[in-house]
């Protein structure tokens, strides 16, 4: 069987789906299922069964001979949550408790980090492990993955095969839960639908105009190739990034949303709030030498096909 924590949130439940449609259903879905909001993720999903969260651990620990391989993409996500304590409780000591299970017991696993964890980008956007320790991520979240990312580098015992994946800008369907956090894909078409035109931050920094500000956004089916590459081809672990390697504009996605509806673009430019000013990424841009070291190729979607297919096939419906 195959665990995925996090089945009812954005990527972990697009991956299961992606794994049914390639015939695997004993999957193990993790998650917290009360939410009714995440309700159309997950429902549709064949598997042979559905654990509470909360239960998991104790489950694992005594169904562990039973599991193949383990993807643990559940997190606290949340960018603007500033108690340590939470994220440490669900991203930090929940994820050690996975990883010394799947080490003891000689099962592969894949774990969600976060490009949160490069802060500014002043020590670049490597994936380089002798990086880890330089990096200063800007809220906690951010930190609790990136003290996850250290712990792991210190350990030992570990699995067979493990990957930790720093997710860029990642967007696609199954992410309308999210609420704020959701990407900026989803809410530029929402604004744009229902009032014609898109704020965008403006620029507060003289080396970049107003929506010029760059980020590495990559279409959620690019990050789940990613993840089941990895699974199908276990040999080098080690952190990852995933992104595209190329970053675009604010700008150009806005303008690739209004294209996808067919309607003439408006942009305005709002002042960027004070309190997220001064922690406010202006690049991220991935470093994917890495990946494509240990044979992965897959072309990615450009920017302009990944917001088409997202806003025709399925926010439009």
């Amino acid at each position: 069987m195959i665990v995925i924590t996090g089945a009812a949130g954005f990527i972990a439940s697009f991956l299961a789906q992606e794994l049914n449609k390639a015939g695997k259903i004993d999957l193990v879905l993790v998650d917290d299922f009360s939410r009714k909001d995440k309700e159309s993720n997950h429902k549709s999903i064949q598997c042979h069964s559905r654990i509470e969260r909360t239960e998991f651990i104790d489950w694992f620990s005594r169904n562990c001979n039973e599991i193949e391989f383990v993807f643990h993409l559940g997190a606290r996500t949340d960018t603007t949550e500033m108690d340590y304590s939470i994220h440490e409780e669900l991203n930090l000591e929940y994820s050690k408790s996975i990883w010394d299970i799947c080490s003891n017991h000689k099962i592969p696993l894949i774990y969600a980090s976060s490009a949160a964890t490069y802060g500014l980008g002043e020590n670049g956007y490597s994936d380089n492990h002798d990086l880890v320790d330089k990096l200063k991520p800007l809220n906690p979240y951010g930190d609790s993955k990136n003290n996850f990312d250290k712990w792991v580098l210190q350990e030992e015992v570990q699995p067979p095969f493990w990957a930790g994946l720093k997710f860029f800008n990642v967007y696609g369907p199954n992410e309308s839960h999210k609420g704020r956090m959701a990407s900026v894909i989803y809410h530029a078409f929402h604004q744009i639908k229902s009032t014609g035109k898109m704020n965008l931050f403006r620029s507060h920094n003289s080396k970049y105009k107003d929506g010029e500000q760059l980020r590495d956004f990559i279409y959620v089916k690019d990050v789940v190739k990613i993840c089941l590459f990895l699974y199908k081809n276990q040999n080098h672990s080690g952190l990852f990034n995933v992104g595209t390697g190329k970053a675009e504009t604010f700008k150009a996605l806005v303008e690739n949303t209004f294209e996808a509806l067919n309607m003439e673009c408006q942009i305005n430019y709002i002042d960027t709030p004070e309190d997220i000013r001064d922690k406010y990424q202006y690049f991220t841009e991935a470093d994917m030498s890495k990946l494509e070291s240990v044979g992965y190729n897959e072309p990615f979607f450009s920017l302009k096909e990944g917001v088409q297919d997202y806003i025709q096939h399925y926010l439009n419906r």
